[in-house]
């Protein structure tokens, strides 16, 4: 069973990212995929911010992303670039973490002009870890999704079709590496 790590640089519990990561973990698990969620925001701050590599939380982070198949980088858009919740562990990596990993960038930003956050900020970011195999990505403007009154994500029509289809075909490259 291929095993995928996402890792979640939003730091709020309550936000539209964590609601569109819960669909996304939901369609690898019906796909057969093993998934493990580390959200950023749930390790430890002090940790993160005095760069603690001996801490076990950290340690335990990092084996699980060491021990995965492919890495789901997801994470809000903030002035053009990833958030500093996701800087603060992306350093705490090791230098060559996603070397030989299928990787697939998902950012939301709050307007169309963080679009190529994707490609100037989280590509070059993803590849200083040794990341190759890096797919396109996926860019969703935060007003195409919403909490309904009873706690559910809602996607536009458009958000759900191309986010099934960025899954579609991370999980069909997975499946390739991991036969």
């Amino acid at each position: 069973m291929s095993k995928v790590v996402v890792i979640s640089g939003s730091p709020s519990s309550t936000s539209r990212m964590d609601g569109l990561l819960k669909h996304t973990i939901a369609y690898l698990e019906k796909s057969g995929v093993q998934t493990t969620w580390i959200r950023v925001r749930d390790l430890p701050a002090e940790d993160l911010l005095k760069a603690r590599f001996d801490s076990p939380a950290i340690i335990q982070a990092n084996a699980t992303v060491a021990q995965s198949d492919a890495v789901i980088v997801a994470t809000p858009i903030y002035k053009a670039s990833y958030s500093g919740v996701l800087k603060a562990f992306i350093d705490l990596l090791p230098q060559d973490a996603f070397e030989n990993k299928l990787l697939l960038p998902l950012a939301m930003g709050g307007t169309l002009a963080h679009y190529n956050s994707i490609d100037y900020a989280m590509k070059p970011m993803l590849s200083a870890l040794g990341g190759t195999q890096i797919l396109t990505g996926m860019f969703v403007v935060d007003t195409q999704v919403s909490w309904n009154g009873d706690g559910e994500l809602e996607m536009q029509e458009e958000v759900r079709a191309r986010h099934t289809r960025t899954l579609e075909q991370f999980v069909m490259k997975l499946n390739k590496i991991t036969v």
